[in-house]
């Protein structure tokens, strides 16, 4: 299982390599025309004062033997649903995997929609899915808010449950973008096209780095369990071979009185 985790957790890891430098991009971009949303009329674009409703997508695996990186999701899950609660607003919970559904299930949190077919085999038809899906919800004003929880990941030795926030958009920085810059076709044509591909690519980040994380755990879970175990036959052979010679020096033993006695 080490092996066969090591495998996929390489491969996987070669594929969030590659798409790291495109959703980058597109982010900065998208980034930059958000702060047009004043001149660009566009329901994805939509800033609500108040936050009246919000949808979590809780990315989990199916499986367990990965260690603690079910645990460390549900349980950023776990206290993300109770901020907002706090806060008044109405959560609408998504979960992906058997493990928080089971969770969920559990602590009588009410699972609007669940899913069960996102492996490592996953990509970009699951994450349009996704996208569809919650783009729909926000432009009808149905949830103000959409975010991400899942396993971030940032390096083969460094993952982390993080809540990503993919709607309503932000711009990242100090964009100076305006009368200075000439749009081709209309930023309102350019937008159109390029928001929901953010947004597909925001999902399809967040499987594929889940997944790879999910990979990341299990080969690590597995590596501590075939040391634990070579650690457990070695004190056991060891004490086996104790016992086994404390009972042939007693043989021994009882065999020269024996002959001591016949003398």
């Amino acid at each position: 299982m080490e092996m066969v985790a090591t495998a996929k957790s390489k491969k996987l890891s070669d594929r969030v390599n590659a798409s790291h430098p495109f959703s980058n991009k597109i982010k900065e971009l998208v980034g930059a025309l958000a702060s047009l949303a004043s001149v660009v009329k566009s329901p994805y674009l939509r800033k609500p004062n108040t936050v009246r409703s919000v949808a979590l997508l809780v990315i989990t695996a199916n499986r367990g033997l990965c260690g603690g990186y079910n645990s460390k999701t549900i349980r950023l899950a776990k206290n993300r649903i109770q901020e907002w609660k706090d806060q008044g607003a109405n959560v609408r919970l998504f979960v992906v995997g058997k493990k928080g559904i089971s969770y969920f299930q559990f602590a009588k949190e009410k699972i609007e929609k669940s899913y069960t077919h996102i492996d490592d085999k996953s990509g970009y038809k699951e994450a349009e899915e996704f996208a569809d899906f919650f783009l729909n919800l926000f432009a009808k004003e149905e949830v103000d808010s959409v975010e991400i929880i899942s396993t971030v990941y940032h390096s083969s030795a460094n993952q982390e449950a993080e809540v990503t926030k993919v709607l309503p958009f932000e711009a990242e920085g100090e964009t100076n973008v305006g009368s200075n810059v000439l749009y081709e076709p209309s930023p309102a044509d350019i937008l159109e096209s390029l928001l929901p591909l953010v947004v597909k690519t925001a999902f399809l980040k967040a499987i594929l780095e889940a997944n790879c994380s999910e990979q990341i755990a299990k080969r690590v879970a597995m590596k501590s369990a075939t040391d634990a175990a070579s650690e457990m036959i070695k004190l056991l052979t060891r004490g086996y071979n104790r016992i086994r010679q404390a009972k042939i020096t007693q043989e021994i033993s009882e065999i020269v009185a024996g002959a001591d006695s016949l003398n």
